[in-house]
């Protein structure tokens, strides 16, 4: 399976830190642990990063092989990409009393953390860029890791105003939710939103990264879609065994290739560091080492990456919306040069 990703550049100066790269891979959600037992394996993807708009195939004197060694330019059916935004959760409390000391972040004090005061700021300084560039406009879909900081950071940036009473569509998040102060958030003319176990936090030991109940997220949450996750209690986070890097890169893939099954063109991705960094470290090395740094270098909080994704497996089955067959009425076409080869004795007429 091979996979080609175009980088997407800010749209505007205030936005430098803001913007990056990612991926894609089917597969039916299930279990965490399911999944990596019982998916088959898969061949590594292929990323190549590049400024052009997202329409790619290769165009060189050059042949294929050429072309994929040195990251020329690329051609590619527009309707089997999907754009992609990666969003790393905003500060929360467990970043802010881990910097203090890294031992803390065993303490149950910071269970499931939400967002600092500080995390919410930088909440409403995103949400103004999506809303200003008009990315906001453009999302398909939000998915985000069913932990309590990576969901108050996406209803915070992706959904829609503060909540009104009256109002007959039920609240993305619920005043107050995570000790925010924040009122209600409106799911009002917003994304559908869906929680997915395969894009948290690495698993086990840090309390932080433990969820609640599925019961317990609910009332909080209530325009959130949970339908996809299978265990009300969190059964995949331990508390002596801590997720190895190799297995959230694992991870990653899986949700990667679950991405692609849908049927969004244009999907936000709220997450956390270590997941997105480990599932974008396997690409970029066919590329230029800025363009690598580019792709691999974590994220700060609150930080988005626009990528496009490409399907260069035929994993997707989706049609073209835009292409246009011809020949309607048919008629003679035959190319010029073919004509001339024959009917050669009309060359110099």
């Amino acid at each position: 399976m091979s996979i080609t990703i175009i980088y997407s550049t800010p749209t505007t100066a205030s936005s430098s830190a803001l913007n990056s790269s990612f991926v894609s891979l089917p597969t039916p959600l299930t279990s965490i642990s399911k999944l990596l037992s019982s998916s088959p394996p898969h061949r590594p993807f292929r990323l190549r990063t590049t400024l052009p708009p997202p329409i790619l195939c290769s165009s060189s004197s050059r042949s294929v092989s050429d072309m994929d060694a040195t990251g020329g330019p690329s051609l590619y059916p527009l309707h089997r990409t999907k754009a992609l935004h990666l969003v790393r959760h905003a500060q929360g409390i467990h970043n802010v009393e881990g910097e203090k000391d890294h031992d803390a972040l065993l303490s149950y004090d910071l269970f499931d953390a939400n967002l600092s005061p500080l995390g919410w700021k930088q909440v409403d300084n995103l949400r103004k860029h999506v809303h200003a560039c008009g990315l906001s406009k453009r999302i398909d879909l939000v998915v985000v890791s069913p932990l309590l900081r990576a969901m108050q950071t996406a209803v915070g940036v992706f959904g829609g105003e503060a909540y009104t009473d009256g109002i007959n569509v039920p609240p993305l998040m619920a005043a107050n939710t995570g000790k925010s102060g924040r009122p209600a958030i409106s799911s009002l003319n917003s994304p559908p939103f869906v929680a997915v176990e395969l894009c948290r936090e690495r698993l086990g030991v840090n309390p932080c990264d433990k969820r609640r109940s599925i019961t317990d997220y609910s009332p909080l949450f209530p325009a959130v879609d949970f339908s996809l996750i299978e265990n009300d209690k969190d059964i995949l986070w331990t508390p002596d065994i801590r997720e190895r890097d190799e297995e959230i890169a694992a991870r990653g893939q899986k949700f990667l290739k679950w991405l692609w099954t849908r049927k969004e063109k244009e999907i936000a991705i709220v997450s956390h560091n270590r997941f997105l960094s480990h599932t974008l470290g396997a690409f970029g090395n066919d590329c230029h080492p800025s363009v690598k740094r580019e792709i691999c270098t974590d994220l700060v909080n609150c930080e988005l990456r626009s990528v496009v994704i490409i399907d260069r497996s035929m994993i997707g089955s989706d049609s073209s919306t835009t292409n246009y067959p011809g020949e309607i009425p048919s008629g003679l076409d035959l190319p010029s040069v073919i004509a001339s080869e024959k009917h050669p004795e009309e060359k110099d007429a």
